[in-house]
């Protein structure tokens, strides 16, 4: 029938009966009815490839780097061999061959902890009592002794900008959990320290669907714009709007080449929609009991703003959230963990950030029962060297070559070590894992097999572990 020549009546019959279809869509496909669910929806939940150990992720990234021989990584020769040159070095393994200093000791104390006689040093007074949950791998390294690409392979896999985010992938192949919040959030560091080096290029969908990207909240402020509804819109105003919206969008939506963009777009109206009612509540922290807010140091001046992010994370995966990742430390070198100078003043201070925030973290998740499905993440995007930066106050450069991350909850096996550095630290020696085996890992937890998690793009079916040959990091779980 001709548009044109539509009467009245029957212009409403066939626009209220295709408003019904659309309704009728949308309660078959959260009943899983519909089998062009993902189509319609790409945050719909997916089943993982296998079962999985974890289903959703908290990354407590440490950006700057941090030094794996003054937190987790313990070395006597190296406090042995303290001012002594290191014979063979090349000077351009950091990012500073002019200042090549000799071998340097750690400045901490260090002592075992736990049942499972894990050192740790004097900057985690609170995380030292959770080493029994902990699993550590002691051989990771990467391909970049500079931030930004270092930064970029950690997030995404590769050295350069455009490739989709760990947490992207994850949304993308296991969908959300929530319908009424973000799949995939991210916190940056809010003492006026900016966002880690590369921006959001860290947390983006790439060449994914950027319905998959991460959904920033701001440190000040309203977390998320435009999160109230505009004075004098009602919500049936509103609603009728975005159904309006949304069957214009639609039609045409089969078989067009920009399909998956235009049914992302279409989602991310809806989840603005519902995120209006949702997250404002998801967000408060003030109703949180008082022994809770003690318990991560909030209030506390020296570790407040990461208590509220590490609190707001908790509070993100009980509302169904699949990832979240928080930044400690901002852009430049002394507002973040690189310490190429006063290595004692850098750690100390951001380690008093976030020692009882990261640890009250694995508490409470201990204590709601979401630890044993949430695998938490601690890891930065490099390590330090052995030796010494020449200056005032020495520090340490970057090493690409050795630093430690470590893992807990999601099936990892608490109080265990993997893999070694070599006696002072300086490069990986015993079983190596690079940053794509560390990704299949996360995968792997998470019941999705990384080389069956993929995207068609250019030609290629993409994947975040790359066409190398990577592998999973069995003996870290249960």
């Amino acid at each position: 029938m001709d548009a044109a020549s539509l009467s009245r009546r029957q212009l409403l019959q066939t626009a209220g009966g295709g408003f019904g279809w659309v309704a009728l869509s949308a309660m078959m496909q959260q009943a899983g009815l519909l089998h062009a669910a993902t189509a319609a929806n790409p945050l719909a939940a997916k089943q993982p490839h296998f079962a999985p150990k974890a289903k959703s992720v908290i990354w407590l990234f440490m950006n700057g780097g941090p030094s794996q021989v003054d937190t987790w990584d313990y070395k006597p020769e190296l406090q042995k061999r303290d001012g002594q040159p290191l014979p063979g070095f090349d000077a351009k393994t950091g990012f500073f061959p002019d200042a090549v200093g000799p071998l340097m000791k750690s400045p901490f104390d260090w002592q075992r902890h736990g049942q499972s006689g894990t050192w740790g040093s004097s900057l985690f007074p609170h995380l030292n009592q959770q080493v029994d949950k902990m699993a550590f791998i002691h051989s990771c390294h990467t391909d970049s002794n500079n931030h930004s690409p270092a930064l970029f392979k950690m997030n995404t896999g590769e050295t350069r900008m455009g490739y989709p985010s760990v947490g992207s992938w994850v949304t993308y192949g296991l969908g959300s959990d929530s319908s009424n919040l973000p799949s995939f959030v991210v916190m940056s560091d809010p003492k006026d320290r900016g966002l880690p080096k590369g921006n959001a290029s860290n947390w983006n969908a790439g060449f994914l669907p950027s319905v998959y990207q991460g959904t920033w909240l701001k440190p000040k402020g309203e977390p998320i714009d435009n999160l109230k509804r505009p004075a004098g819109l009602t919500d049936p105003a509103q609603r009728a709007q975005l159904d309006l919206m949304a069957r214009l969008n639609r039609h045409g939506l089969p078989g067009s080449p920009i399909e998956s963009e235009l049914a992302a777009r279409i989602e991310s109206f809806e989840l603005a929609y519902r995120m209006q009612t949702a997250a404002p509540e998801a967000f408060d922290i003030a109703n949180e009991p008082d022994h809770v807010k003690k318990l991560y140091g909030l209030g506390e001046p020296h570790c407040n703003h990461m208590a509220a992010q590490c609190l707001t994370a908790r509070r993100m995966i009980e509302r169904g959230v699949r990832f979240v990742q928080i930044f400690s430390g901002g852009m430049d070198n002394q507002l973040s963990w690189d310490c190429h100078n006063d290595l004692m003043g850098n750690h100390s201070g951001f380690a008093a950030e976030v020692d009882q925030p990261f640890s009250a973290l694995l508490t409470d998740l201990g204590q709601r029962g979401l630890l044993d499905d949430t695998l938490v993440i601690c890891a930065g995007e490099f390590g330090r060297l052995p030796i010494s930066q020449k200056g005032a106050k020495p520090g340490r450069d970057h090493n690409p070559h050795a630093f430690t991350v470590w893992l807990a909850g999601g099936g990892i096996k608490g109080g265990t070590h993997y893999g070694q550095s070599d006696e002072i630290g300086h490069k990986a020696a015993v079983d190596p894992v690079s940053v794509r085996d560390f990704h299949a890992t996360i995968l792997h937890a998470l019941g999705l097999d990384h080389e069956r998690l993929i995207f068609p793009f250019q030609g290629l079916d993409q994947r975040l572990t790359g066409v190398e040959q990577s592998r999973v990091v069995h003996d870290i779980f249960a």
